[in-house]
């Protein structure tokens, strides 16, 4: 069993104790805890797993100055979304974005731009579960419930 089925199975039953309104406030504080995590996750250029993100390709043009790390724009509150409801947390990239998002995700190929040439991008994934995740949302439902 994995660890998110086990923590799904852990807290069903105390989220079904919660009405509507609450579990929406319970499904906001966890959204926005978990695109926090996501994001210093992504500026530390970390995979789920903790491995590294590959390295970027060296340049074929000089002169030219690139940002130290990958995705600045791309993990900012504009482009990294949280959406919830009372049944519901996702935190992810929406909308024209995701096609971005997605191609970097699983290493796809794709156009640098619209007449050029053809790239097999590495793989680096900017959304997951981590350990860290999973004990975040226990403790804020535990929080939670202790509060109210």
């Amino acid at each position: 069993m994995s660890d998110l089925q086990r923590l799904e199975t852990w807290a069903t039953p105390l989220l079904e104790k919660l009405g509507p309104k609450e579990r929406k406030r319970l499904a906001r504080t966890i959204s926005i805890e978990l695109r926090r995590s996501q994001r210093q996750r992504i500026a530390e250029q970390r995979n789920p797993d903790g491995s590294a993100y590959a390295p970027r390709r060296g340049q074929a043009k000089t002169g030219r100055v690139r940002r130290k790390a990958m995705f600045t724009k791309l993990r900012t509150t504009k482009y990294l979304k949280a959406k919830y409801n009372a049944n519901s947390v996702s935190t992810g990239f929406f909308g024209d974005i995701a096609i971005l998002a997605r191609v970097h995700h699983y290493g796809l190929r794709d156009r640098v731009a619209p007449s050029g040439p053809d790239v097999k991008y590495e793989q680096r994934e900017l959304v997951g579960w981590t350990e860290t995740d999973i004990d975040l949302v226990q403790d804020l439902l535990i929080e939670h419930l202790a509060a109210g």
